[in-house]
């Protein structure tokens, strides 16, 4: 985590504020803001820092496997259950279990996810016996949770346990002064990792990028600064918008639609998002030729997450899968 802005140095002062508290805390912000580092943040600085910090993503878990993968479950308690497998939750004893995406939880894990929270124990599938549940819970979402639970999309009640202390991370664009500090962090440890030696942004490409809303958030300019070290071989990095016909499409939402003052802050804020998601998508469709899990990788997502995705947008991998030509296919030779 890098900044000095005054939005980034209020967050700091709430982490270090609210890192000894019992109670459950909700991490809200844009896709690619870095809650799983202020999450990681509260663990370090919190009580139970010298425990284990067990990340779950939460819309990657079908409603029948949550009770599983959270609480873990009894020899024989279903029919491939020949040993007993701990959860999550006693994964993380004496550390912090981290639900990231909780509002992806569907209904039944709701209800199991309060039902924890509520007695602060559980039961193992299949068991007879109550297990105090010894970890601190925090929970990350990019979604409005209360406009959620108007639409009957989550429980108010799970809502009421989980946001007894809540903290917002700022989106990028709303502290442009922290861009050149991160990019040069970015940057400086990319050298490093690659074993190259330094290399430096062009102010004018360090005013560019301040300049740039960046929908992705933190994420999203870590991804770009990737490619241009990579694609660079001078020491010093210098970005000319004029020339590079990528840019234009990096940042897709860079322009408002007419008539925006019709529309809420959330409602062009999610416009916006999806705007920005829908042609990501297509562009790492396009760059891995259809390779979903090689798409995940390099998008840092779950291949379940990305499918996911991808199925909201309608996009068909297949379409980007090139023609194979018949001298390219396999041969069988037998004799």
């Amino acid at each position: 985590m890098h900044g000095a802005s005054p939005s980034f140095s209020r967050l700091l002062h709430a982490i270090k504020r609210f890192a000894r508290s019992q109670a459950p805390i909700l991490i809200q912000g844009e896709t690619g803001s870095g809650k799983e580092l202020v999450a990681r943040a509260l663990h370090y600085f919190g009580p139970r820092r010298n425990g284990p910090f067990i990340p779950v993503n939460c819309s990657s878990l079908p409603d029948s496997l949550f009770e599983n993968e959270l609480f873990g479950h009894a020899r024989g308690a279903f029919t491939d259950a020949k040993e007993p497998s701990r959860g999550l939750v006693s994964q993380a004893a004496e550390g912090t279990l981290f639900l990231d995406e909780v509002d992806g939880l569907q209904p039944r894990a709701q209800a199991s996810l309060l039902r924890f929270l509520q007695e602060k124990r559980y039961r193992q599938l299949g068991g007879d016996q109550y297990i105090e549940g010894r970890c601190s819970i925090l929970a990350a979402t990019n979604h409005d949770l209360e406009q959620m639970s108007r639409d009957g999309l989550f429980r108010p009640d799970l809502l009421y346990r989980l946001d007894a202390v809540t903290l917002k991370v700022p989106a990028l664009r709303e502290r442009p002064e922290d861009i050149s500090l991160i990019a040069r962090t970015f940057l400086r440890n990319l050298c490093d990792q690659y074993g190259q030696p330094p290399k430096a942004f062009h102010p004018a490409t360090l005013h560019w990028m301040e300049q740039q809303p960046w929908p992705g958030n933190v994420r999203q300019l870590e991804n770009y600064i990737h490619r241009e070290f990579l694609l660079s071989e001078r020491p010093i990095i210098k970005l000319d918008p004029a020339e590079d016909p990528a840019l234009p499409q990096m940042i897709p939402c860079a322009q408002l639609p007419p008539r925006f003052e019709r529309w809420s802050f959330n409602e062009m804020r999610d416009a916006l998002v999806q705007d920005f998601e829908r042609k990501y998508l297509h562009r790492l469709m396009q760059a891995t030729n259809g390779n979903v899990s090689k798409a995940a990788r390099l998008a840092n997502k779950e291949r379940r997450c990305l499918g996911k995705l991808l199925k909201k947008y309608e996009i068909d991998r297949e379409q980007f899968v090139p023609e194979r030509s018949p001298l390219d296919s396999d041969r069988t030779w037998s004799g």
